[in-house]
């Protein structure tokens, strides 16, 4: 059983909700990601989105684009993304990392380093899942199978414009759990409809045998306290930029931390019975 799986399992048994954080590597300095990743876990964080920065990111809004930017300036990509997982795994070998980007830098690691190079690397950093925005399930089976047989899940986005044939495509292929976009829109647009997450939620449960966690338009308690009551997960990530955006360096650790705990005690608050 992979470590997203188990973690779902876990707090299933325990009738709770996923917390999963969102960051981008290399953002708001280019040596704190491993450092903010201690924080989410100790403040409630069960599994980390880990952003790898790029240059072209059609699903980010204003605010994760801004960050991708300011990471790139830094020279972040995704060696140095595997390398902070890698530093994060020195003190935390159980809160499940999920890397979540493009294609782009996957397929050129493998052009520099050699076909199958990042799946491998990956493992071995101590990565989870992968999360590609841009590769639809009907284009990535043979990155599918590499990816199972080393042990790690791949992840894929469902919207409210997916049909039921499309989640039952996502649903053949993908594991560990689906992100569901709650609205149509970028990262931090719009605002949330939980009565429509909640109408949505079935439709995709009929076709995917996997947790369900929900994200983009997440932004405080009140709302992962909302979406939490039917969700497996809560995905926040733009507020939780924002938040870091504006912390000196001796101090991003410890807002990662309280800004979780206030999230995790509002989910823990709505535990399903």
């Amino acid at each position: 059983m992979s470590r997203i799986a188990a973690t779902f399992a876990a707090l299933k048994a325990q009738h709770r909700t996923a917390l999963i954080p969102f960051v981008t590597t290399g953002d708001p300095f280019a040596d704190a990601t491993p450092d903010i990743m201690d924080g989410l876990a100790a403040g409630g964080a069960d599994v980390i989105e880990l952003g790898v920065p790029f240059s072209d990111p059609m699903a980010d809004g204003p605010v994760i684009q801004k960050a991708g930017e300011r990471a790139l300036a830094r020279g972040i990509g995704l060696p140095q993304v595997l390398d902070a997982v890698r530093e994060f795994r020195k003190t935390d070998d159980k809160t499940p990392v999920v890397l979540m980007g493009y294609a782009n830098p996957i397929e050129r690691y493998d052009q520099r380093e050699g076909e199958g190079a990042f799946v491998a690397a990956a493992s071995a950093a101590g990565v989870d899942g992968v999360l590609v925005v841009d590769y639809p399930p009907e284009e990535c089976e043979d990155f599918a199978a590499r990816l199972k047989a080393a042990g790690l899940d791949l992840i894929f986005l469902l919207a409210p414009t997916s049909s039921d044939a499309r989640i039952a495509q996502v649903g053949r292929i993908a594991s560990g759990y689906v992100y569901y976009v709650s609205l149509k829109g970028v990262t931090g647009a719009g605002h949330l409809d939980t009565a429509a997450v909640a109408a949505m939620l079935p439709r995709i449960r009929a076709g995917v045998d996997l947790p369900v966690g929900v994200g983009f338009g997440i932004r405080d308690a009140a709302g992962a306290q909302a979406v939490s009551r039917v969700a497996d997960a809560v995905v926040i990530g733009s507020r939780l930029v924002q938040i870091l955006e504006d912390e000196p360096r001796e101090r991003v650790a410890a807002a990662a931390r309280g800004f979780m705990a206030e999230i995790r005690a509002a989910l823990d608050s709505n535990v399903k019975e």
